[in-house]
Order: C-alpha cells, then sequence, then structure tokens
C-alpha cells in the first residue's frame, strides 16, 4: 500500500494546492485567539487585531481573530468530502485587559462557525493538559469570592460536513483491516482523555529557540487516535495548521495520507531530521498496541469472560466480530518527493513470531 504526504509553505486561508472533496479527515489545532504568544500573528494577518489589544477591547480582538480561523474553517467545507469528518484541538484562553480579567470562550466561537457552515457537531472530547504551574488559583489566592478555576484541559471539537455519514461497499478490506480493537474502542470514544498529556515537541535546529515558543503541540496520541477513529487506511488527513508535523508523523505510522499547510519553513526543516525514524516508530506502535490487546485478553479470561473469535492476523482472540480482520501497517520505505514524501506499507507481522 502507498500512501503520499504532501506539506505546502503557504496561507491556510487559501488551501490553492487542495483539489475540492479530496480530503477524508481533518486533524488540527489552530492558533488559539487571546493567547499572548499568538498576538504578533493574529495581528499580522489584520491590523486591527493590534488596535484592539491596544485599547483593551478584548471582544472586538477576540472577534477579529477568529475572523482569520474562518476563512481557513472556508476552505475545509470546500476540500472536506461529503460525511468526512474535522477535528479541531483547541482550548479556551484566559486574559487581563484593561484591568479587567475574564476567560475568552474558543471551543464556543468554533463551534458556531463550523455549525453555521452547515457542519453536524458531534459529541467532543476534553483531554487534561499539564498546568505552568503547581498553583491552583489564580485572583484572591485562598480567600473567597475572587479566585478563578485554572483552564488544565482543551476540546478536541468534532464535525462531520453534513448530516450523511460516509458510505463504503461491502466487506471494503481498507475500512476493516484499519477496524480497533474492543478495549481500544471503549478508552478512545469516551468524551473525557485523562491519559494523554501535552508535549513540546523536540526541535534540532540551529534557531529553534524562536520556532519552539509557537511549538507547544498537542501529544503524537491525539492525532493518531482521532486518525484512526475517523478514517479508513488510504484516507487522506489534512492539517491547516500543520507546524512541527505531529498529525503527519500519525498519518504515516496509521497508513493514511496526509497534506499539510505551514507558514514557516523551518518546521519543514526540522521534519526533515525526524523522518528517519518513522518506520521502526510506525512498527512499535503496531506491536504495543496488540501487546496492551493480549494483556487485555489475559485480564478478560481471568475475570471469567470468553472470548468467541480470533484475529486473522495475529495470534490474538477477539470480543468482536469485526476486530477479525484487524490488519496494522507498518513504513517499509520513504522516499522525498516534490512537496513530500512517497511511503511504501506492509502489513505488520506479529512481534511473537
Amino acid at each position: 500500500m502507498e500512501t503520499i504526504h504532501r506539506v505546502f509553505v503557504g496561507d491556510s486561508r487559501e488551501l490553492s494546492a487542495v483539489a475540492d472533496d479530496s480530503v477524508e479527515l481533518v486533524v488540527t489545532s489552530p492558533p488559539y485567539p487571546m493567547i499572548e504568544m499568538w498576538d504578533d500573528l493574529f495581528a499580522d494577518l489584520d491590523s486591527s487585531v493590534a488596535d484592539a489589544l491596544e485599547s483593551g477591547d478584548g471582544r472586538e480582538a477576540f472577534e477579529a481573530m477568529h475572523t482569520q480561523l474562518d476563512r481557513v474553517w472556508d476552505e475545509l467545507e470546500r476540500v472536506l468530502v461529503d460525511g468526512g469528518i474535522a477535528c479541531v484541538n483547541v482550548g479556551d484562553a484566559t486574559r487581563s485587559l484593561d484591568g479587567s480579567f475574564r476567560v475568552y470562550p474558543n471551543h464556543a466561537r468554533v463551534l458556531e462557525a463550523f455549525e453555521s457552515r452547515g457542519f453536524d457537531p458531534l459529541p467532543d472530547v476534553l483531554w487534561r493538559k499539564p498546568t505552568n504551574s503547581a498553583a491552583k488559583f489564580m485572583g484572591s489566592g485562598t480567600l473567597p469570592p475572587n479566585a478563578y478555576v485554572t483552564l488544565e484541559h482543551e476540546y478536541v471539537l468534532v464535525f462531520r460536513n453534513g448530516s450523511d455519514s460516509r458510505s463504503f461497499e461491502p466487506r471494503a478490506d481498507r475500512r476493516y483491516e484499519a477496524a480497533y480493537f474492543w478495549e481500544e474502542r471503549n478508552r478512545w470514544f469516551t468524551d473525557v482523555w485523562t491519559e494523554v498529556r501535552g508535549e513540546l515537541q523536540t526541535l534540532d535546529l540551529e534557531d529553534a529557540a524562536e520556532l519552539r515558543e509557537r511549538s507547544g503541540a498537542y501529544p503524537f496520541e491525539i492525532p493518531y487516535r482521532l486518525i484512526c477513529m475517523y478514517s479508513t487506511y488510504g484516507d487522506t488527513v489534512l492539517d491547516p495548521f500543520w507546524g512541527t508535523g505531529t498529525t503527519t508523523l500519525a498519518a504515516m505510522c496509521a497508513g493514511r495520507g496526509s497534506i499539510g499547510y505551514e507558514l514557516e519553513e523551518a518546521f519543514l526543516e526540522a521534519f526533515d531530521r525526524r523522518i528517519d525514524d518513522v518506520p521502526a516508530m510506525s512498527r512499535s506502535i503496531g506491536w504495543a498496541r496488540l501487546e496492551r490487546h493480549r494483556s487485555f485478553v489475559e485480564e478478560y479470561r481471568a475475570e471469567g469472560s470468553t472470548l468467541d473469535y480470533d484475529a486473522e492476523y495475529y495470534d490474538t482472540s477477539v470480543v468482536t466480530k469485526m476486530e477479525r480482520s484487524i490488519r496494522f501497517r507498518e513504513v517499509e520505505s520513504i522516499e522525498n518527493v516534490a512537496d513530500g514524501y512517497r511511503i511504501e506499507h506492509e502489513p505488520l507481522s506479529d512481534a511473537s513470531e
């Protein structure tokens, strides 16, 4: 199986290299309006942002920033297939302007923007991120009533493009082989993820200090899960806010193609230095999922439960019929092509063999 991964240096408000109805899944994390590290970016896109911040008008700045993101959402509506899924990781912001502290609900504004474009909201996910400080209070410390709750979570907002789900031919191999284990389904499709943590991606660059300030990427586990949950083998995953390439890395390991858009070319240079690790990474991820499943099977049987089905490609039992065809993919070879990479995937052999 072959997948293509393309990365473009450009402005995602115009995804000119992406054709209409050519993407099955979007997994992305945009810059968060009203988070200070993104002020300069939004001000470069719209000078009214800087004017509003300088005058202390948080509401106007918030809306002006989201207006720029709205142009990206317009493009997602164009390139995403009918029934395709968009997953947007976003956090709310807290900020003091003109002497007043408040929260700016980015997740609510993004939800409104997608729904107004004909997307159907689906149940979202909360995941807990580490705080920057051991202190759990803001405002008046331990004295009521003027302390504030510390934001320790982000949202993964999930949308379907239109009201109808994607359809597939009966017993489509690319869908059944991309199935997940029963216990993975129970863990992934819950609305609160407590076992994943935010992380700063490693950048091997001479000028990494400046780039690192805007590379507080979500952990690999989040896009990897979302790709497994909402796409099949051979699908194309788009990340219009590519950053350190975490979504593309997850797509490579998951046997999906990908497209990324990024303003800073230096991020692509950093990613090139990580690409040689992808084959081993894809292999270890598949084996780890198998070993976790085998541990689950042992515990399941120890509790007195029985499993009536066996996997077709691996030496393990499974809970449901739909799991029998699970077949992981590993990266066999990577070739540099124009604007990205061509990858050959092979079925993952059983680590116990």
